[in-house]
């Protein structure tokens, strides 16, 4: 799970490699390189994560849609949508 952001997490730097014209572009526009990457890995953690999770569970989910397609859900009575 990606570090919460809301608490001070140590930090380390790193070496990494990236284009050019990204780069100049960046300076540029006066981006902040070491933030934009960290709120680009968090998104990166969060769907890789997402994505495990449903794989994981994906026997679970389609019994569960199974059950509702043959039974429904216990609120179809009472709803009013």
């Amino acid at each position: 799970m990606p570090p919460r952001t809301d608490r001070v997490v140590a930090k380390k730097a790193t070496n990494v490699s990236v284009r050019i014209d990204l780069l100049e572009a960046a300076r540029a526009c006066g981006v902040n390189l070491s933030a934009t990457l960290e709120r680009a890995l968090i998104e990166e953690i969060k769907h890789s994560q997402r994505r495990k999770w449903r794989e994981e569970n994906q026997e679970a989910i389609a019994a569960y849609n199974e059950h509702v397609a043959k039974r429904g859900v216990f609120s179809d009575g009472v709803r009013s949508f």
